[in-house]
């Protein structure tokens, strides 16, 4: 037999099952794959790439030479795993179809999670606004962070479904979860170097702005340095000597704007000849 529910409805399925594996699972502490002498038991968090719902769901599948149930966590789940099933195939053949129509588009979907991130990279090149930069950048990490789980999990099913020792699965089988595994490794490995290249993005953008923060205190520090003649100037008749020549010297006020100005000047020239400026 083979046949989807929800994991809620499992008494329907539970009499074609080993006592006590109904219990066994809804305490919800399956691993990722189990195996047992006349059966398998693995599960997924099953994540919807083409929703923008990024809610985890949990697949439960329990494979016998006899009967397969696969076990969801929720209606929307359910709907797409019993339009993933085919019909009138053996059990390897099965669960071989189901997870290659479920990950028979990801590949697309990367590309296009890719272009996103290009574009997204491209236009603060070309626009200097940064405003949502670094917002993407993390949305995208946490993207892919769970993608990369997701796949991980896969390859630790095909991988052990490779190996079986034909109690469950036929030579066939064993060969066709090969490939599944080597997809699904691709997919991962997809996923890891938009990782890195992402990582690149926000290490850009950090050097950006401390590129920026630099350059600000840059301009800072000219300020400070071009005022710094001057203070010392303002500091120096604020002593009130009244013995100062330049106090009761005509053009002494004057003379004081002129060499203030005189500095100011220099000073710019000085920094931009240095190309502080």
């Amino acid at each position: 037999m083979i046949k989807a529910v929800l994991i809620d409805d499992i008494n329907q399925v539970a009499p074609y099952m080993d006592d006590g594996i109904a219990q066994y699972l809804k305490q919800g502490k399956t691993e990722t794959f189990e195996e047992f002498e006349s059966y398998y038991l693995f599960a997924f968090d099953w994540y919807d790439v083409y929703s923008d719902n990024n809610d985890l769901s949990k697949i439960v599948t329990y494979c016998s030479s006899r009967d397969i149930f696969f076990l969801c966590e929720d209606e929307r789940t359910l709907e797409m795993v019993q339009r993933s099933i085919p019909e009138n195939q053996t059990e390897g053949e099965v669960i071989y179809r189901f997870f290659l129509n479920l990950l028979k588009e990801d590949i697309d979907d990367l590309d296009r999670l890719e272009a996103e991130i290009t574009d997204t990279e491209n236009l603060a090149i070309t626009t200097s606004d940064t405003k949502d930069y670094l917002e993407k950048i993390i949305l995208f990490r946490k993207e892919l962070l769970r993608r990369k789980r997701y796949y991980e999990q896969l390859t630790d099913i095909f991988e052990n479904l490779k190996i079986d020792d034909e109690k469950i699965l036929s030579h066939d089988a064993k060969r066709h979860f090969a490939i599944l595994q080597s997809r699904a490794e691709k997919l991962c490995s997809t996923v890891m170097n938009l990782r890195d290249y992402v990582t690149q993005m926000r290490e850009a953008y950090q050097s950006q702005v401390d590129i920026q923060q630099n350059e600000l205190m840059k301009f800072f520090t000219v300020i400070t340095a071009l005022f710094l003649p001057l203070t010392l100037l303002a500091g120096w008749y604020g002593m009130n000597f009244v013995n100062m020549p330049e106090l009761t010297w005509k053009y002494g006020y004057a003379a004081v704007i002129a060499i203030g100005a005189a500095i100011c000047v220099s000073l710019i020239l000085w920094f931009k000849r240095k190309k502080w400026l």
